[in-house]
C-alpha cells in the first residue's frame, strides 16, 4: 500500500480528501500545518505528499524547501493543492520544488491520475 501524507489545514479537506484516498487503497498520514508536515515526512517516510501551499505555521512552500533540502526525503514526490489557479501559482510552486500542482477543490479522478503517476516514476534526487 502507497503511503500518502496529506498536508491540510481544512479539516473537511483533510477528511473528505483521505476517506477517498483510503478507500482506494492507500495509507494515509495527516498534518494539519507545515510544520507538522515536514516532522511527518521526516517519521514516516511517505511514498508521496499532497501539500498544501496556504498553511499556518509553515507555509507550503517553505515546507515544501526544507523537506527538499533534508536529503533523507528529499526524493519524495510533492504534488502542491492550492485553490490559486493562475500559471504563475503553478510556477511558483514548482519553483519551491514540487513535482507536480493541482488546484483545489479537488477533482478527484484527475488528483488520482497524477497520484498514480507520480508513484510510477518517483522523483529524481536532487544531485
Amino acid at each position: 500500500m502507497p503511503k500518502i501524507l496529506l498536508v491540510e489545514d481544512n479539516e473537511m479537506n483533510r477528511d473528505m480528501l483521505s476517506r477517498r484516498l483510503e478507500k482506494r487503497g492507500y495509507t494515509v498520514v495527516l498534518a494539519v500545518d507545515g510544520a507538522a508536515g515536514i516532522a511527518q515526512a521526516k517519521a514516516e517516510k511517505p511514498d508521496l505528499i499532497l501539500m498544501d501551499m496556504s498553511l499556518p505555521v509553515i507555509d507550503g512552500w517553505e515546507a515544501t524547501k526544507q523537506i527538499r533540502a533534508d536529503a533523507e526525503i528529499a526524493a519524495t514526490p510533492i504534488i502542491a493543492l492550492t485553490a490559486h489557479a493562475m500559471s504563475s501559482d503553478r510556477e511558483k510552486c514548482l519553483a519551491a520544488g514540487c513535482d507536480d500542482f493541482d488546484t483545489k477543490p479537488v477533482e478527484l479522478p484527475r488528483l488520482l491520475a497524477k497520484i498514480e503517476e507520480m508513484l510510477k516514476k518517483g522523483r529524481t534526487p536532487p544531485v
